[in-house]
């Protein structure tokens, strides 16, 4: 019997942990899923956290992360993973720590865990890897047969990380709800290839309310390197919920738009969900939202210092050519840009882009 051609799916980690001292306990959680573990380390985790703990963390390799989420790096670590046994990949480190350890886990057959530094992604709770070109441009999504067997989140890391790590997350995880809401109103695929469940749809939601609920309060607490409930709430909306919704509710406009903007060099220096922002920003106007939807989601960027404006991430007086690049970069065959409901095509997207890029600079003057 053939499958249904309309199946509702979502699709979890094996299991979440987040607690203010949440390191201490992985070496009781590795314990369950193998015997030796492979940590990819980003910059912070090699240099501080790893000699800080891993002595409580059993039979470990670390190798340091090299800097990109590429094919290349990919199979370095998978060749260490192999010739060491490790059975576990443990990606230690911000997103695309985190996606190479995914991917990596996978190429070896190995289970993985993933242990963020920063809450900067909704990549932690994913079954999907964001590949880049050893320069930096966005090359394609790898989709994996599963998703991390653990996710572990100290919060008491994530609150001595620069704040700037946390806003961005918040900007990655405010595009979760507008792009679900977009699915649901085309009844567009997710990301796990079928159509969104009530469930997910509803934690996406959930996702865009506590961000601006306690996103502001948030951000203080990172700043004074401390651990306060509304940290604590902003941590989870920025890994578990925006990586719940967005996976199993879908991604639209604003993660296509990211990807266009990384055909431009400047952007590079930017985080992800910096550009992110900039996504969101421009699919209010592209897919149509209200003046006051808008005013709220503009208010609520400047109250965090997220981007408003292209010029805040590294982009000033573009050419149309340049434009036209961005453009025809988010409206590629297979970006998510295609599940929304309205007329698509890269000259919607570059007028999209000028009419936020404007009303950002009005708002500031």
């Amino acid at each position: 019997m053939a499958p249904p051609k309309r199946m509702h799916t979502a699709i979890f980690p094996g299991r979440y942990v987040q607690a203010e001292n949440a390191l201490a306990s992985l070496g009781d959680e590795l314990s369950k899923f193998g015997k030796r573990s492979l940590i990819v380390a980003g910059g912070t985790a090699a240099d501080s956290i790893v000699p800080a703990h891993s002595s409580a963390w059993g039979n470990i390799v670390v190798d340091r992360f090299g800097g990109e989420c590429s094919d290349s790096e990919i199979d370095r670590l998978a060749t260490i993973a192999k010739e060491k046994a490790c059975d576990v990949v443990v990606g230690m480190g911000g997103g695309k720590v985190i996606d190479t350890a995914k991917a990596v886990g996978h190429s070896a057959g190995s289970r993985t865990a993933i242990v963020p530094t920063i809450a900067s992604t909704d990549a932690p709770t994913s079954a999907v890897s964001v590949i880049y070109t050893e320069s930096g441009e966005f090359e394609r999504y790898l989709f994996l047969p599963r998703n991390p067997d653990l996710v572990l989140v100290d919060e008491q890391t994530i609150a001595t990380a620069p704040e700037r790590f946390l806003v961005a997350g918040i900007g990655d995880a405010l595009a979760t709800w507008f792009e679900a809401d977009s699915c649901r109103r085309a009844h567009a695929e997710n990301q796990c290839g079928g159509v969104g469940t009530l469930a997910a749809y509803t934690i996406a939601r959930l996702c865009y309310d506590t961000i601006l609920e306690y996103g502001v309060s948030a951000k203080t607490a990172c700043a004074s390197n401390v651990v306060t409930p509304a940290l604590s709430h902003v941590i989870e909306a920025n890994t578990l919920l925006s990586g719940l919704g967005f996976e199993s509710a879908g991604l639209a406009a604003a993660h296509s738009i990211h990807n266009g903007l990384t055909r431009l060099e400047p952007t590079h220096d930017y985080y992800h969900g910096e550009k992110v922002t900039i996504g969101v920003l421009a699919g209010l106007f592209l897919t149509d939202r209200s003046a006051k939807t808008i005013n709220e989601v503009y208010g609520f960027c400047e109250a965090l210092g997220l981007p408003t404006t292209i010029a805040a991430i590294g982009l000033k007086d573009l050419s149309d050519e340049d434009f036209g690049l961005v453009g025809e970069g988010a409206c590629a065959d297979g970006e998510t840009i295609h599940h929304e409901a309205c007329p698509i095509s890269p000259r919607a997207v570059v007028a999209a882009l000028k009419a936020a890029d404007r009303f950002g600079r009005q708002r500031q003057s």
